[in-house]
């Protein structure tokens, strides 16, 4: 809903924002079936009231992908990269199509930043990334299997290696790892503009979907919109971070040497879940997000019987005074 709003409030201001001078990750976990974006940039909600700053470019649909529009961001176009991934189409499917339907026509294209990570049909991660020609430099992008970082405006290249690096070196869940990677621009000027104000950025965002969230209440979404002159939003946004971890972590300690295990995986016709800890609720969800069936398990084995279609979903159980589970199952019917 939220998203829905800053495309009408933007349509009303011309569609666009200048050439912001951005970095960022789109990231997915093929483990826990996760969906992740960050970034940071010299433009704050302070410029442009009602932006948000940076976290305009995000958008994450649950279960399936995530896409960032950036340099001289456009409302239309992001609005037809998420119903373009809607029906379907890959990430680099979806980058040549917005190539080929730019809102402004022509060769607007050129201008365009779009970084975009989704899961296919079978559950393997994809991505894939465009830096056009009028980008302002110093721009880039690197990719990886499962994770997509942009920039344009920077102070150099090794703004995005050392945000790449952070983030492959990382330990821990992927909202772990894309705040690593956030600090992996932490210096001044990592947007160039900023250098004046002694800071990588003026806002910071990062955000993280589990299978089955909805769109406008994702598991994780902190947000700096602005800050007072000299305030690094980084450092901000880290502490948000490591305060929101500690209400995530009451739980009980010994718990989290006990997961989960299903068995045969792949699957056919039935599956089992070996639950060592009590009653649960086990949800499955397909790559779209959406639950196909629902049950309450209990401590020991547990067979289950879904009727569902063929593919990968993502089983997700929670318990009382338990961390949230999620597992992978491969379903062949």
């Amino acid at each position: 809903m939220k998203k829905h709003i800053l495309f009408w409030l933007f349509l009303g201001l011309g569609c666009q924002i200048i050439a912001q001078d951005t970095f960022s990750i789109v990231a997915v976990d093929t483990i826990t079936g996760e969906i992740g974006s960050a970034g940071a940039s010299c433009l704050d909600n302070i410029q442009f009231p009602g932006s948000n700053g940076a976290i305009i470019i995000s958008d994450i649909l649950p279960g399936r992908g995530a896409i960032h529009t950036q340099s001289y961001w456009n409302a239309t176009n992001q609005n037809n990269a998420r119903l373009r991934m809607e029906e379907g189409l890959s990430p680099q499917e979806i980058i040549a199509w917005l190539k080929a339907n730019d809102a402004q026509g022509g060769f607007a294209w050129v201008n365009r930043q779009y970084g975009i990570v989704d899961f296919d049909p079978q559950g393997h991660p994809r991505s894939a990334a465009l830096t056009g020609s009028g980008c302002l430099n110093w721009k880039g992008h690197r990719l990886g299997t499962n994770y997509a970082i942009q920039g344009n405006i920077l102070s150099g290249p090794e703004i995005l290696d050392s945000m790449e690096a952070r983030f492959l070196a990382a330990t821990g869940s992927l909202s772990d790892r894309l705040m690593a990677c956030l600090q992996g621009a932490n210096v001044p000027g990592a947007d160039s503009r900023c250098l004046q104000n002694g800071t990588s950025s003026l806002s910071a965002f990062v955000r993280v979907a589990k299978p089955g969230d909805a769109d406008d209440n994702l598991w994780l979404d902190l947000n700096v919109p602005s800050l007072p002159a000299f305030m690094e939003p980084i450092d901000s946004l880290q502490r948000l971070f490591d305060q929101w971890k500690t209400t995530i972590s009451t739980i009980d300690p010994t718990a989290m040497s006990v997961i989960p295990v299903i068995s045969p995986n792949p699957a056919s016709g039935w599956f089992n879940v070996s639950l060592p800890f009590n009653s649960s609720q086990l949800a499955l969800f397909d790559l779209a997000g959406r639950n196909v069936f629902r049950q309450t398990i209990q401590k020991g084995d547990n067979r289950l019987t879904p009727k569902i279609q063929p593919g990968v979903y993502f089983v997700r159980i929670q318990a009382e005074n338990q961390p949230v589970h999620t597992l992978r199952l491969v379903w062949a019917g």
